[in-house]
């Protein structure tokens, strides 16, 4: 070969793969939700974000400073959070651990040793050398370079893995931001529900308060019995009981709002305030669309091809590896002539091992990486489909959890209007002594389920409002 083509050869060849092409995975994207915003009715409004990006800060929307501020705080304070940003950090660092093996390695190395020839050495001088040789001193300092060349793509195929695993580790960050931010926001509107539903469970409390006391003044007046009073002051204390048990969910959801916001749950607290009146409509899009807001999907296809370039590294191990070295330095017997210019010494090649090596028996070591790597891959495309179907039935869910709770609360709120209308007829009957308490009791629990049942809907249709916000990878 012409020694001038050499080296174009050595460069072309540096710049080859052995990684196969990324695989693309069947995907059955549907055309159309099953579940169609138009058939999502109720007091819903077209929903107006601050911010046009993907991610941006969607949970605007609903118009609730205290819900931005938790979200705020628990994006800078929250210990997952911040644990997964210095994962992110650490798979940065190994990106360009992974790049420093295109650069030349140079290192400085200082030396010194005291020699003591053997009698060998002795008598390889024969008659004509010295009768004896001294123990002596050698200081020596070298800089040394070294490269390999990557014929074969190793080197590449290495730094395309530990790009696309940091790509992956980003995507995760985001996602995990995103479960953080509806983890925050479903809580938060837990809470209001709640707080909603002990207010409906105080105002019944008062009433029945008001029906005890009412109830006691007629035994005093001997216009009813003792059964009325005792039926009366029955419900009472049934209803305080069920006040405690809500008080109980309350403080639950609101020491778990305290951790994902990074505090102890005796540091924070939450002042009761009205739930949100109403909910943003929230458009789904296309289900194509998805596959590009997901993060956990992106993260899922960045995995994919970090473990398609792992199998080019495999498939390099079984080609020859040629690492270039030199090294220039000076070597004396003491410090005073270390830098003289008869000192120095220099060297091409390598100092220790082969130039070219290449691997003939490694009992199968190689291709069982080979395997290893691309069974690895297939487990990622697998992952990768997994991811997406996972994807698609969540926001499936959310569609059709937001259109049958649109209904039920259509439902409750006439079922409501119905109970405060009997409630009403039953009080006056009972004021009237047309009828009895029991019928005024009974006419009150109706009342307070179907009222708490409302409170409820609104509640779940706000979580799953935000819900479908993470379904759809938190932008639309």
């Amino acid at each position: 070969m012409n020694p001038r083509y050499a080296l174009p050869l050595l460069l072309a060849l540096t710049g080859c793969s052995l990684a196969p092409a990324v695989p693309e995975p069947a995907l059955n994207t549907p055309a159309a939700w099953k579940e169609t915003p138009a058939q999502i009715s109720g007091d819903w409004k077209v929903a107006t974000p601050a911010d046009d990006a993907a991610r941006g800060p969607w949970w605007t929307v609903f118009h609730d400073p205290v819900l931005d501020g938790l979200i705020a705080r628990a994006s800078v304070d929250n210990q997952n959070l911040q644990a997964a940003l210095a994962r992110l950090e650490q798979s940065r660092a190994q990106v360009r651990v992974a790049g420093a093996q295109r650069l030349p390695r140079i290192d400085l190395g200082l030396g010194a040793s005291r020699i003591q020839p053997s009698a060998v050495i002795l008598d390889s001088f024969g008659g004509g050398g010295p009768a004896t040789l001294e123990d002596y001193t050698q200081i020596n300092t070298r800089l040394s370079a070294s490269y390999e060349l990557d014929l074969f793509g190793r080197v590449r195929d290495s730094v395309k893995a530990a790009e696309a695993d940091f790509a992956a580790q980003r995507a995760l960050y985001e996602s995990l931001t995103l479960s953080l931010q509806g983890d925050v926001a479903q809580t938060y509107f837990l809470i209001r529900a709640t707080d909603e539903e002990l207010r409906v469970l105080r105002e019944g409390i008062k009433l029945r308060e008001d029906a005890v006391a009412l109830v006691a003044a007629r035994v005093e007046a001997g216009d009813t019995d003792d059964f009325d009073l005792a039926r009366s002051r029955t419900d009472l204390e049934t209803a305080r009981a069920e006040l405690e048990a809500v008080s109980r969910s309350r403080a639950a959801y609101e020491h778990a709002l305290a951790v994902l916001c990074g505090e102890t749950p005796a540091a924070f607290s939450l002042t009761a305030a009205p739930a949100t009146q109403t909910l943003p409509r929230i458009p789904p899009g296309l289900p194509s669309a998805l596959l590009e807001r997901r993060p956990d999907v992106a993260a899922a296809e960045r995995r994919m091809i970090a473990a398609n370039a792992r199998i080019g590294v495999a498939k390099a191990a079984f080609y020859p590896v040629l690492n270039l070295t030199a090294n220039f330095g000076v070597e004396s017997g003491g410090v005073g002539e270390l830098f003289k210019w008869s000192s120095r010494t220099w060297a091409l090649g390598p100092i220790a091992g082969p130039l070219l090596s290449l691997p003939i028996f490694d009992g199968g070591r190689n291709r069982a990486n080979l395997v290893s790597a691309e069974a690895s891959l297939e487990a990622e495309v697998a992952v990768y489909r997994q991811t997406v179907l996972d994807a698609f039935v969540e926001v499936e869910d959310s569609l059709s959890g937001l259109r049958t709770l649109a209904a039920q609360r259509a439902a409750l709120t006439r079922a409501i209007d119905s109970a405060q209308a009997a409630n009403t007829i039953a009080e006056a009957r009972f004021e009237a002594g047309a009828t009895g308490m029991i019928d005024v009791l009974e006419a009150r629990r109706s009342l307070l389920a179907t009222q708490r049942l409302g409170v409820q809907a609104d509640g779940a249709r706000a979580v799953t409002t935000v819900s479908l916000v993470r379904a759809l990878g938190g932008g639309w």
